[in-house]
């Protein structure tokens, strides 16, 4: 069966269908990442977006138990370039076609995938149609034209718990042939994890460095926060824009000054919002496991996970904020701290999966800023 991809400028790809059949507009971005496709779709930040894989072979090592990032997938689609015919791999427990059937996402293969992530790039982000029921051009153009884009939209509220949660996983490794949970280590802190969508590897880091977690809603009062008398509060990642979910910035303002805060991605974002700066959206965004970032204090440049379409103004920046980070291929905020409070947040995914683990180190920084305190 073909499919069809028709973006609101106006290009359209033409493909062979996988996965589930039907219907979905939602918006375009590509993934750099060479592996981690599992991590990538079961993602709660992608919730709003298809996502168009530049690696060029995708499926080839199945799919398993282990890697979900959250319960289910939530991109609205997959573009890949071709579709593997085996999964071979010691871990897996099914093929990638059965897992996108199962949960009802379409995916397209056979696209230039190459030609399509450099009209992303050219031309920008941007709204799109994938279908396998219709090929009419003009048809699918105007459904793209005329579907909604991320501005302004509260995409949290789809993707975050329902009721709080207690996590105690810690992280996984390989040993002896088998994925195993590490050794538990003893639990000092309490922790109390915002879920704007946020993954699962994020909560095993946080376990791991010695944390108890409990993940609230996304809309929980801080009032109800602080009653649970934490060590800390993390601000996790998340979908869309910062600024489509008000009251999660009034919360965190309610936050500062009162417990330690570290924040990831739309965490990061939220919480310079809530210290009144601003954010802005990025032409195409940042979606791979490849962005060299530099940590100003030291000059040291670290290679970092990232997913995200929005960013912090720099020029929004108060004078009690530090910029502590920056992308090195384009000049971006990649980090703040407060100048007096205990508060902390990065653009990037410090917990990998997938990607790089050279910034795994801050959940320790978080630890240590809870032992000292407020």
């Amino acid at each position: 069966m073909k499919a069809y991809l028709a973006l609101s400028d106006g290009k359209v790809f033409e493909g062979d269908h996988f996965g589930a059949e039907g219907e979905v507009d939602a918006e375009i971005v590509f993934n750099t990442s060479m592996s981690g496709y599992q991590e990538v779709i079961t993602d709660p930040s992608y919730c709003g977006q298809m996502v168009l894989m530049t690696y060029p072979l995708i499926g080839n090592y199945g799919i398993n138990p282990q890697d979900f990032e959250s319960d289910r997938p939530h991109l609205s689609g997959f573009i890949i370039k071709e579709l593997s015919g085996i999964s071979s791999n010691w871990r897996s427990r099914g093929t990638l076609e059965d897992f996108l059937k199962k949960y009802g996402i379409i995916g397209i293969q056979g696209v230039d995938t190459r030609a399509l992530t450099r009209h992303i790039r050219e031309k920008g982000a941007q709204q799109a149609v994938l279908s396998t029921m219709t090929k009419d051009h003009g048809e699918l153009i105007r459904k793209a034209q005329n579907s909604s884009g991320l501005e302004g939209r509260d995409l949290v509220k789809n993707v975050t718990c329902q009721l709080p949660y207690d996590w105690d996983e810690g992280e996984w490794e390989i040993r002896n042939g088998e994925t195993n949970l590490k050794s538990a280590v003893d639990k000092k802190y309490f922790v109390v994890a915002y879920d704007f969508g946020v993954k699962r590897n994020i909560l095993r880091m946080l376990a791991g460095a010695g944390c108890s977690v409990r993940v609230v809603p996304a809309s929980t009062p801080a009032e109800e926060v602080l009653a649970l008398n934490p060590d800390g509060v993390f601000l996790s990642n998340g979908p869309g824009d910062p600024e489509g979910v008000p009251y999660a910035i009034k919360n965190i303002k309610l936050l500062l000054g009162k417990v330690p805060i570290f924040g990831i991605c739309l965490g990061h974002q939220l919480l310079n919002l809530a210290l009144n700066g601003k954010t802005f959206k990025l032409r195409f965004g940042h979606h791979g496991g490849n962005q060299p970032v530099m940590d100003i204090p030291t000059g040291k440049v670290e290679i970092t996970s990232q997913n995200h379409g929005f960013a912090v103004d720099q020029n929004s920046v108060g004078s009690s904020i530090n910029v502590t980070s920056i992308n090195l291929n384009d000049q971006t905020v990649e980090g703040i701290s407060h100048k007096d409070w205990p508060i902390y947040s990065v653009q990037y995914h410090p917990e990998a999966s997938p990607g790089p683990h050279d910034s795994s180190h801050l959940f320790h920084h978080f630890t240590s800023l809870m032992k000292a305190g407020v």
